[in-house]
């Protein structure tokens, strides 16, 4: 018999609940590419069609370790996004400008 998550966790003190959430708000702010896709529902062979490539390029773009921001900018926007880029500093954050494809 399933049962919802719900009520698997209903019995839980709040600090647990409280701290499975944050885990599950950070997690969902940190995924990776095959990841994103799948997330909104869009199979390799979709987003090949949408890259114009075969979707044997997908799967080994889902795998690189590293890829051209240029590169990955067009993955997004194929799904549908807009890539934003920010920078770290101990003290600062500043969002880089990427100059829109012509």
């Amino acid at each position: 018999m399933s049962r919802k998550f719900s009520e698997l966790t209903e019995d839980w003190p709040q600090e647990r609940k409280e701290r499975v959430a944050k885990k599950v708000s950070e997690m969902k702010g940190e995924m990776a590419l095959n990841e994103l896709r799948q997330a909104l529902e869009i199979s390799q062979a979709e987003l090949a069609e949408r890259l114009n490539i075969k979707q044997p390029a997908v799967s080994r773009l889902e795998n690189r370790e590293d890829m051209y921001v240029g590169h990955l900018r067009e993955v997004v926007e194929a799904m549908g996004g807009h890539l934003k880029l920010t920078a770290q500093f101990e003290d600062l954050e500043i969002r880089v400008e990427l100059n829109p494809q012509a």
